[in-house]
């Protein structure tokens, strides 16, 4: 009797500490790929709701790209140009990215630069919404510091 509770307790550990990795891989495999940014918030920190400022990307912009593999490689592709019409490849950032999916923290650590953290709010196979963990300040005067939201779509 004792063995087979003993190789239960075992069993139940190691089926525990898979499922985390479950969840990681399949969070990962969700985020692999392009992703457009399509808009980014500024949300007041008192109640997490209230829109604060709105924007979209326009021109060149609306072309970047965010990109993420599974083996934690990501890299962003800025363009540039005239109007919509006429955009070139301004610049690529590669770099490396954690992933917390208990936590759900991506950190991204772009070459020549530190690690920024970000809270992810969304992910599914279409979208994508980060919530910025460095840089945030009170944007509306009262004394909350107030939270960037930036949200991709592929």
């Amino acid at each position: 009797m004792k063995k087979q509770l003993l190789l239960f307790a075992f069993s139940s550990l190691a089926l525990t500490s898979c499922k985390d990795d479950d969840v990681q891989a399949y969070e990962m495999d969700m985020m692999k790929g392009d992703w457009k940014e399509v808009k980014r918030e500024v949300i007041s920190g008192k109640d997490n709701k209230t829109v604060l400022s709105s924007s979209t990307p326009q021109g060149c912009d609306a072309k970047n790209l965010l990109f993420f593999r599974t083996d934690f490689y990501v890299s962003y592709t800025a363009y540039s140009g005239t109007g919509g019409a006429d955009c070139q490849v301004n610049g690529k950032s590669e770099g490396n990215f954690t992933y917390d999916a208990d936590a759900k923290i991506l950190g991204i650590k772009f070459d020549k630069d530190d690690t920024r953290n970000y809270k992810v709010d969304i992910l599914s196979s279409t979208e994508l919404r980060i919530a910025q963990q460095f840089g945030n300040y009170d944007q509306n005067g009262d004394k909350i510091t107030d939270v960037t939201y930036v949200t991709y779509k592929r």
